[in-house]
């Protein structure tokens, strides 16, 4: 008799507030640390979080990403893994750079990449395709270690728009409407028939 294909649950969460954050700048994969208000954010969602039965957190190496998981995992006391392949997106030039800053220097170059969709790539930077195809790959990973498992995955809004809009057939062009609410959980599920979406914004981590 076969085993049965484990079923492994994963919950999408962005990190915390940085003041990067407060200050609409562009993080990328540059390692800003948590504000005060991120610090409380995240020890508010430990809370918020102990009602499911997680068995880990995976979480991306950037600091930020690493902090919010720590203060979670101060309630959760779970194993944490780090995957660099969760990092977010890296925004090479325009690194540091608010996206009005951007309108005003390149409005140009900046429209015209962002009808590339997918192919999106800032000046020096990595394309959208790249950070789905390493998240993937982290997913993919943890679903051959812990197959079964429920895992809390703390990562970035580049890395989980990147998720969701590929099992949803975005484009990632702008007009297509608003998918994700900022400060929720989302469910993915891995089975016999692969990666899917369980449910999107469904737990709001005020």
């Amino acid at each position: 008799m076969t085993e049965p294909y484990p079923v492994t649950h994963f919950g999408l969460l962005r990190h915390a507030m940085t003041e990067w954050n407060s200050e609409r700048r562009i993080q990328g994969q540059t390692d800003t640390p948590l504000s005060p208000e991120g610090e409380r954010q995240a020890g508010h969602w430990g809370e918020r979080l102990k009602k499911y039965p997680w068995n880990r957190i995976l979480v991306s190496d950037a600091r930020r990403a690493v902090e919010t998981a720590a203060r979670i995992n101060a309630a959760l006391e779970i194993p944490m893994n780090r995957d660099s392949r969760l990092r977010e997106q890296d925004w090479g030039e325009w690194t540091g750079k608010t996206l009005s800053r951007i309108k005003r220097e390149s409005p140009l170059l900046l429209a015209e990449l962002e009808r590339a969709g997918w192919n999106f790539c800032p000046p020096g930077g990595e394309d959208r395709l790249s950070v789905l195809d390493r998240s993937l790959k982290a997913i993919a990973g943890a679903c051959e270690k812990w197959g079964g498992e429920r895992i809390l995955v703390i990562a970035h809004e580049g890395v989980i728009k990147c998720l969701l809009y590929s099992l949803q057939g975005r484009r990632f062009l702008p007009e297509e409407p608003r998918l994700i609410r900022p400060r929720t959980l989302h469910w993915l599920i891995h089975d016999e028939q692969g990666l899917r979406i369980e449910s999107m914004n469904a737990d709001p981590l005020r």
